[in-house]
């Protein structure tokens, strides 16, 4: 039998391999994190007809004589080329800028993906649309530890932040130089206790004599402090915080921010350390994939951190459906850490990373590759047409 029809059906199956691979590109042109595919090609093993031979005394060496026998899929290589940013808004919708893969598990199988359309499942679990949890470090009192092997990742909206009673306050502004002794200026605030509860605050500063004021506030032990200002530069001379105490509990009263300056007047009361209880209202990933929960109380607090795995071989891991890829011999096991770390990419909150397909380049393989299956097919044709003749010498 000729050779070449050997060489033309490797090249049929060949070339309807790389139509194959082709067809599953331009399928997947819009699938959020899809990698796309080529095919590599190589030759099969030569048929030797003659050896080479090595130069003589008298006559020269002769190159080997060798007959290809046809063609064979080598490897078929994934792109792991960036795709393209798709902006959504959604506060779950995840990007990694760079290399690196999500961590999901389902069923107790690792897997890792580059699609970050997740959702919340009826637990307040992060998984992605078929059902894969996603895995990361869940937070203790807002710390992470990323020492540990990562596990499921739980975003309960219920979720409440407890209170804090106010242990610092600060006074500042400008208390008018010119003033007379006896004027008296105003400034409120308010605290809170170790409930949550509120505890409204007046702070009086009346003015006793040149560069000296006097602090009250009621309810608060003491009831008043004297404060000087100095008289050359107009700035705050007892600038050691004031300790109160207001329904049993400690408060340092900074007053250092109060100066005497001129005739304007701005006292006021600054800022206070204490909140009441919040819920847990809504949450935003960073850049790094801290989970972060907003709270009513105006809090935030880390809630989780999502893992991300690299490989040494990204090409050798193995496809497994739902835009997912498992490890293999090949890839090297998984190196998990967290975003922008060990060469891993950061994360892009509101925005998906679209499939890396290139139509124009595609299409052109889908050319190449029918035009290859056509002329492969006709040297199958032009090898029949030998035969024939070969049989018709005998009638």
């Amino acid at each position: 039998m000729l050779r070449s029809l050997n060489s033309g059906i490797s090249g049929l199956r060949a070339h309807q391999t790389m139509l194959d691979v082709t067809g599953n590109n331009i399928a997947n042109v819009n699938t959020v994190g899809y990698k796309s595919a080529s095919t590599v090609f190589e030759d099969t093993l030569s048929q030797t007809l003659r050896g080479a031979t090595d130069p003589q005394a008298t006559s020269g060496g002769m190159n080997p004589v060798q007959v290809g026998l046809g063609v064979k899929l080598a490897a078929t290589t994934t792109n792991f080329a960036q795709g393209s940013t798709q902006l959504t808004g959604r506060s779950l919708d995840l990007m990694i800028q760079g290399d690196g893969f999500f961590v999901t598990n389902a069923d107790g199988q690792q897997m890792y993906t580059r699609a970050g359309s997740f959702t919340l499942d009826a637990s307040g679990r992060l998984m992605t649309p078929d059902g894969a949890l996603v895995q990361g470090w869940t937070a203790t009192n807002g710390v992470v530890n990323t020492a540990v092997a990562p596990g499921q990742i739980a975003l309960p909206m219920g979720t409440v932040y407890p209170p804090s009673a106010t242990t610092t306050m600060s006074l500042g502004g400008n208390l008018p130089a010119q003033a007379a002794v006896g004027d008296a200026f105003t400034a409120t605030m308010t605290a809170f206790d170790g409930q949550g509860k509120e505890v409204p605050l007046t702070f009086t500063m009346t003015k006793t004599a040149t560069d000296t004021w006097s602090l009250s506030v009621p309810g608060a032990t003491p009831a008043a402090s004297t404060v000087t200002f100095n008289a050359a530069d107009g700035t705050m001379a007892s600038a050691t915080p004031i300790a109160l105490t207001v329904n049993g509990q400690a408060i340092s009263l900074d007053v250092a921010g109060v100066t005497q300056f001129g005739t304007g007047q701005s006292f006021a009361a600054l800022s206070q350390d204490g909140f009441p209880m919040g819920n847990l209202q809504s949450f935003n990933i960073t850049s790094d994939g801290t989970v972060v929960g907003f709270f009513s109380n105006g809090t935030k607090l880390p809630l989780a951190q999502l893992a991300i795995a690299s490989f040494s071989n990204p090409a050798g891991l193995e496809k497994v459906g739902n835009t997912s890829f498992s490890s293999s011999l090949n890839s090297g096991p998984a190196q998990i850490g967290t975003a922008g770390t060990g060469g891993r990419g950061l994360m892009v909150g509101g925005a998906l990373e679209g499939s890396n397909v290139d139509l124009a380049a595609e299409f052109t393989n889908l050319i190449v590759a029918q035009r290859g299956f056509q002329a492969n097919s006709r040297i199958i044709t032009a090898s029949d047409e030998v035969l024939q003749d070969l049989v018709n010498l005998k009638r």
